[in-house]
This record gives structure tokens, C-alpha cells and sequence, in this order.
């Protein structure tokens, strides 16, 4: 039984009787430490998570002193007691429930279902934690390379299949037009990206694609910028990217000052024009330098660095997604596929995906006797193993906590292996962006034929999935959580 909270709140927060709310007044209008599953606070709400959420009596709440306001969401609520006074009541209640969860009976078994609202919860609060103007405008940039994505795959797969047979020597009149197929795209990647760089800020696409479309045209070479002749494609996707945007903003300067008479003729001249112009002798030199850079340095941190570095991507991949970092990487692939015909640094933040692979399979070791979360897991796996996380993420590793950060863990050392090859001289690389996972088998190419590469990704899955199983195993589960989830159920005749 926990310890009788005392008959008034003279613990409140302010240090006063009848003054501020004490944990020994909220804990009876909270259904008793018992509907209590976890306690935490920001610096104004108290946040509580209720096994019963009919058990709380929610007018007499409000009513409390020091209680400014009740935000409610599902099984979570969020009690605002303004700052200072949060900090007093949180641990206080904390340690009434904790006291009921060592001397009282077995606690309820922890669902599915109560993982995955924690879950949404999480991405609910991800997704207002990232609306900032930073990474909305990383989000737009994203916007305008996804919808390229099913042409990088179904090219990225045909240029592989021309590289098996050319490799083989099989079907030497054919290989030719495999190349021609998967390259035609490519080598005007850079119009489709100004196209759609236009179209999400606000210009007229056509015209986004007709200023990009200078990056790729062959008289180029008889233009000089700081000294030296451009080279068709100098820039590629980052300058088509900067050429368009440029383009969107010109011609909306253009629609609010040219009368409308004269609109249809001037816009898109001046558009075309100023933005063109900006592109030749400026936006295509600078963009060239910043492509060369980020295709070197690839270069420079796998021969040099390839198992920190694979260490560091892997692990942290996730995190980066869950603040909408990852989005930023999403030119630069595109960049070195462009340059390079691969990316280099896609394998290895696949393994990211890898290490929630091994963790969700050592819970469902682990929790015998809670059927509902394997079965769970169960079902998220083959997406999963298809580089398709989220089931994974925000049903079962997030939602608790540590697994998340052992699985982080497993991708870890995944990406160090893989990086590790890659700074021995097997390197690996994907033909497209999209794709992770076992999906990222045919997309892959390297230095030592696309079956090395094959095997040297293979190997790099199976260490993440080891090391995120070792990792979670050991240390993704506290003895207090490996009770709770596991107390209440029964394994099914089948062993569950």
C-alpha cells in the first residue's frame, strides 16, 4: 500500500496552507497513485499519464488553488501550475506513485494500444516542436526532390541492370539502351527540380524549369564567369535549385509592380532574363564549388574517417528525423547521385533502420508474457525490414523511452561497419534516394561490382540488427518497466 498522503495539503507549493496546490490534494482527484503511470513536468504543466481516465474528477481539479488550467489528450493530462510550483509537486507525486508501485499489488500490464497513444502523442509533439521557420523552409526544400524520387528509383534500377550485364558481357546491344534509359533522365535532372522549386514558392513552374534548363544546355561552354568557361551541368541540382527560386522571386516582384496589360509580356521576359543572367554569371560557378565540395568531402570522410563517421550517422539519424534535420541531406544525395551516379552516405544511414529491426526483436523476447505489444511488433516488422520505421518507432521504441536510444545504438554500429568497408576501399553507394531497408538492394552499386556491395550492405544489416538486439537485451528495459509490461498477461499457447 503506498503511504496515506496527509489529510490537507499543507506540502502545497507556495509553502502555505490553502495557498498553491500540494501532491497530497491532486493525488485523490487523480483516481489515486494506483491510475497513475507516469509523472513528468515541463517548466509550467504537470504531465500524467492515467490508467482510468473516468477515475480523475476534473471540476473538482480546476477548482484547486495554484491549478491554472487542465490540457487533456487521450490518457495524458496536463495540469499548468505555472513555473516554480510544478517543480515542488512532480517529485512529490512522483514518489507517492512509486511507493504504490513497490508495495502495492502487480501493476496492469502495459498494451499495445497505451504504447501507440504515447506514440502519437510523441509525433504530435514532434511535429509543433518542428514548425520553425528553419525547418518548415527544410521541409519545403524537401517538397521539391520527393516527387522526383520514383524516377531516381525506376532509373537507378535500370542503370544497374545495364552495369550487371555490362559487367557480364551478356546482351552487349542492349546495354546501351539501358543506359540511354536510365541516364535521360539524369542528365536533365536539374530542369525537374527548377520546375518544382518554381511551383512551391510561388512562381510559375514553366518558367523555374526554363531558367534551370540553362544549367544543362550544351552552349554553356561559350560563356565566361570569374575567368573560366562554365561546363554544361556546372551547378547541377543546387543550381538549378538557386536558379529557380531566384526565378519565383523575380517574377512575383514583377506581377505586383507591371501593370496587367502588360503583364503576360513582361513577366516572364524579365523573369527569364535577370534570372538567367544571375544564373550564368554568378549561381553556376558558386553552385559548381559547393557540388565539387560536398562530393569531395564524401570522398575525404570515408577514406579517412569511414567507422566514426559511419558511428556517428547511423546513430544519430533518427534524431535528426525526429527534428526534421534530415531533410537537409536530401539535396546533397541527389547532389552526389548526380556527380557520382551514387550515394555514398544513404547505406549508411539505412543502418539507422537496422538497429529498430534488433530492438524490436529483443522485446519481443524479452516481453513474454505481453502478447499485445509481439503482436504488435509482429506486424510493423516486414515494414521494418523494408526501411519503413515508423510503425516501429512510434508503437513500440519511442513510446518507451530507452529502446529508442539502444536501437540509435544498433544503427550506430551498423553504419560503423559499413563505413569501416568504405574506408577500406569497399565502398557502397545507392542509385537513388527513397528506398531503405531490404528495398535497397537493387539500387545499390560500389567499387568492387554491385554483388560486393550487395554483400558488404547485407553484412552491415545484420550488424545492426545484432548489435540493436544485444543493445536493448541488456539495457533497453528497466527491471521496474520488464515487470510492468509483462505483469497481467499470459503467453498464448503458442508461446506468447
Amino acid at each position: 500500500m503506498a503511504p496515506d498522503p496527509p489529510d490537507a495539503p499543507d506540502d502545497g507549493p507556495r509553502g502555505e496552507r490553502g495557498r498553491g496546490t500540494g501532491a497530497a490534494a491532486l493525488l485523490p482527484l487523480l483516481g489515486g497513485a494506483g491510475n497513475l503511470t507516469s509523472v513528468t513536468n515541463c517548466m509550467t504543466r504537470l504531465r500524467v499519464t492515467v490508467r482510468d481516465p473516468s477515475a480523475v474528477r476534473r471540476d473538482e481539479l480546476r477548482a484547486l488553488p495554484g491549478v491554472l488550467g487542465i490540457v487533456e489528450d487521450g490518457t495524458a493530462l496536463q495540469i499548468v501550475l505555472g513555473p516554480g510550483a510544478v517543480a515542488k509537486v512532480a517529485p512529490e507525486l512522483a514518489r507517492y506513485v512509486e511507493a504504490a508501485g513497490a508495495e502495492g499489488a502487480a501493476p496492469e500490464a502495459v498494451t499495445a494500444e497505451a504504447l501507440a497513444e504515447r506514440g502519437a502523442a510523441l509525433r504530435a509533439e514532434r511535429k509543433a516542436r518542428n514548425a520553425t521557420p528553419a525547418k518548415e523552409f527544410l521541409r519545403r526544400i524537401a517538397q521539391i526532390f520527393v516527387p522526383l524520387i520514383p524516377a531516381l528509383i525506376g532509373c537507378g534500377i535500370v542503370a544497374g541492370l545495364a552495369g550487371l550485364l555490362a559487367n557480364l558481357h551478356w546482351l552487349p546491344a542492349l546495354a546501351p539502351a539501358l543506359t540511354a534509359c536510365a541516364s535521360g533522365f539524369m542528365s536533365l535532372i536539374a530542369v525537374f527540380v527548377g520546375y518544382n522549386t518554381a511551383k512551391e514558392f510561388g512562381g510559375t513552374p514553366v518558367l523555374g524549369g526554363a531558367v534551370a534548363a540553362i544549367i544543362v544546355f550544351p552552349g554553356v561552354d561559350r560563356v565566361t564567369a570569374f575567368g573560366e568557361k562554365l561546363a554544361p551541368g556546372q551547378g547541377g541540382v543546387l543550381g538549378a535549385l538557386a536558379a529557380a527560386l531566384l526565378a519565383a522571386h523575380v517574377e512575383r516582384w514583377c506581377r505586383r509592380r507591371v501593370p496587367e496589360a502588360l503583364d503576360v509580356l513582361v513577366t516572364p521576359t524579365v523573369t527569364v532574363l535577370v534570372a538567367g543572367l544571375v544564373t550564368l554569371y554568378g549561381l553556376m560557378y558558386a553552385a559548381g564549388e559547393a557540388a565539387t565540395a560536398i562530393g569531395r568531402f564524401a570522398d575525404w570522410l570515408l577514406a579517412n574517417g569511414g567507422a566514426a563517421a559511419g558511428f556517428v550517422l547511423g546513430g544519430l539519424f533518427l534524431p535528426l528525423v525526429m527534428l526534421g534535420l534530415h531533410q537537409a541531406l536530401i539535396p546533397i544525395h541527389t547532389t552526389l547521385i548526380q556527380q557520382q551516379g551514387h550515394t555514398v552516405l544513404l547505406p549508411i544511414l539505412a543502418m539507422a533502420g537496422a538497429g529498430q529491426v534488433g530492438a524490436a526483436l529483443a522485446l519481443y523476447v524479452r516481453l513474454s508474457h505481453n502478447a499485445s505489444v509481439r503482436r504488435t511488433i509482429r506486424s510493423a516488422m516486414p515494414a521494418g525490414l523494408l526501411g519503413i520505421g515508423e510503425p516501429l518507432i512510434y508503437g513500440v521504441s519511442l513510446p518507451l523511452g530507452r529502446p529508442f536510444v539502444t536501437a540509435c545504438i544498433g544503427g550506430a554500429f551498423g553504419g560503423a561497419f559499413v563505413g569501416l568497408l568504405g574506408q577500406l576501399g569497399d565502398t557502397v553507394g545507392s542509385t537513388a534516394i527513397g528506398p531503405s531497408g531490404w528495398a535497397l538492394f537493387p539500387l545499390l552499386q560500389g567499387g568492387h561490382g554491385p554483388v560486393r556491395a550487395v554483400t558488404v550492405y547485407g553484412a552491415g544489416l545484420l550488424v545492426g540488427y545484432a548489435a540493436g538486439f544485444a543493445a536493448t537485451y541488456a539495457f533497453g528495459l528497466s527491471r521496474e518497466s520488464l515487470r510492468e509490461l509483462n505483469a497481467g498477461g499470459e503467453k498464448s499457447p503458442s508461446g506468447e
